[in-house]
């Protein structure tokens, strides 16, 4: 067990994310990564044993026998499969106290469950979703590096980092610039380093347009665009290949050529992370001053309270932020 367990929101608790925390405690209390969860401990309850703890040091000791938890109750009651904004403000609470936890050194890192960005909306939220608001807050610590956020999604054997993230395909064009594609490039090969242990990361970048944009027959953004920013992250000293058709970028003999892909939107990211495994991704923010991962998924309202949500990219994602954690700390040390 690590002497610094990580920090694991519940997400909506109208969602799937009380459900699979349990669960992925279940899953874990034998072997670790030893976690505490933040947010209501009558409500985890639920579905296993939950003990409410007072800090992160004191979660070790009981992690075998029940799930601990920084009690943080609910303001009101959530039913199952119905979100409300009245529980909003406990949501963006318990994201908030777990970032503090990881940059104080208490806890190794932050695992979040799913957010319902429409109730957050309604309520006020300011942020696109959980990753720009961690990046929010941590913008003032000491970070050495590329700073992001930036998203990547990873699974088997494929790391695929986003230029633009939940924006309408309409937009995409006009939002990418060279210094966007450079930013994000610079950001991907140093959590390369740091988090992955990659010493010299090699980066295939994605095209636009099909057929990478077939020398401008096919849309011009991969001579205007993102072949100058390829150049210049090869003039920083970076291996970067590309612009290169995304069609055929991602297949097994592909996926062996590369390190990570940097593709320039959602989908032409996240379709072939779920083909690969579509219960086993993990979404990772990138150019962090915390470990922070979260299952590729959403709240589930269809089948909360079920008892049937799979725990397996929670779990996934559990794994994934204690051995970038423990990489950091080797790194530091």
């Amino acid at each position: 067990m690590r002497a610094s367990p990580l920090v694991v929101t519940l997400g909506d608790p109208a969602g799937v994310g009380p459900e699979i925390v349990a669960a992925a405690w279940a899953a874990l209390r034998r072997t670790g990564p030893a976690f505490v969860a933040i947010g209501d401990a009558r409500l985890l309850s639920r579905w296993g044993p939950a003990q409410p703890v007072s800090d992160c040091a004191a979660a070790g000791a009981s992690f075998g026998v029940a799930l601990p938890v920084l009690d943080h109750p609910l303001s009101e009651p959530v039913t199952p499969g119905q979100p409300s904004a009245a529980a909003a403000p406990n949501v963006v609470g318990w994201i908030e106290t777990a970032v503090r936890l990881a940059l104080s050194g208490e806890a190794a890192g932050v695992v979040t469950a799913p957010i319902a960005k429409a109730t957050l909306y309604e309520a006020g939220f300011q942020y696109p979703g959980h990753t720009e608001f961690v990046g929010a807050l941590t913008a003032e610590a000491p970070f050495d590096g590329a700073r992001g956020p930036v998203m990547m999604l990873t699974v088997q054997d494929l790391r695929a980092a986003l230029v633009t993230v939940h924006e309408p395909l309409a937009k995409v064009p006009g939002l990418l610039t060279e210094a966007r594609i450079v930013h994000a490039g610079e950001v991907l090969a140093g959590a390369l380093t740091r988090d992955f242990g990659v010493e010299r990361p090699r980066i295939a970048m994605a095209g636009l347009n099909p057929h990478a944009g077939e020398a401008g027959r096919l849309g011009d953004e991969e001579i205007r665009i993102v072949a100058p920013a390829a150049d210049a992250l090869r003039s920083k000293g970076l291996d970067v290949r590309g612009p290169l058709p995304a069609d055929s970028l991602f297949h097994e003999a592909a996926r062996a050529t590369y390190d990570a892909a940097l593709c320039l939107y959602h989908d032409q990211a996240l379709i072939p992370v779920k083909m690969l495994d579509f219960w086993g991704g993990v979404n990772v923010t990138l150019g962090l001053p915390v470990v922070r991962t979260s299952p590729d998924h959403g709240t589930a309202f269809d089948i909360a309270g079920k008892g049937v949500a799979r725990a397996d990219s929670l779990i996934a994602a559990i794994r994934l932020a204690a051995e970038m954690a423990e990489r950091r700390c080797h790194v530091a040390a």
